[in-house]
């Protein structure tokens, strides 16, 4: 079993912990404070580390778990996704109104991504935006990796449907 050192196996963790928790809490600030709750309760099972198959699905695991706890007791639901990257697409920079179009498109998603079941939202966040495997996702959420693939495909079409009623109607 390989040694696990904090600085070299859990501290690059944190940009991935940091969108976990942005995803579920919806908050920059709760997501922070997620993050460094985490590394605190990481840090504080450093005995158990030896036992881990993987770190990173045990940091992951408890990110999850304290993102879930921390948007439970605040109940903000209503809040959107804060992010701090322009969602424009610059090929069209030449044509403000597709510009505009575009950016519209991605707040749409979000805002579509923000409204799905947190565990549709989490298993979509860690297979599309993460790139982790079906059974990652299974060990990090405790379920199946057949519950994962529903969660996802739901998700998918859950964006897909509305996200096409939206484009149609423009509702």
């Amino acid at each position: 079993m390989k040694k696990i050192s904090f600085q070299t196996d859990v501290l690059p963790l944190k940009n991935e912990l940091f969108r976990l928790a942005l995803r579920i809490t919806l908050n920059r600030a709760e997501a922070e404070d997620v993050v460094q709750e985490t590394m605190i309760k990481v840090w504080n099972r450093r005995e158990q580390w030896e036992q881990i198959d993987s770190i990173e699905a045990f940091c992951l695991t408890i990110c999850r778990n304290l993102s879930l706890d921390k948007m439970r007791r605040m109940d903000n639901q209503a809040q959107t996704l804060e992010m701090g990257s322009d969602p424009t697409d610059h090929s069209y920079s030449a044509n403000p109104e597709e510009q505009t179009v575009q950016k519209d498109r991605v707040t749409l998603v979000r805002q579509l991504i923000s409204q799905l079941p947190e565990k549709q939202r989490s298993a979509m966040q860690l297979r599309d935006i993460e790139g982790k495997s079906y059974k990652d996702i299974a060990d990090i959420m405790n379920i199946t990796e057949e519950q994962v693939k529903v969660n996802i495909f739901r998700a998918r079409q859950t964006i897909k449907k509305e996200f096409k009623k939206h484009e149609e109607y423009g509702l």
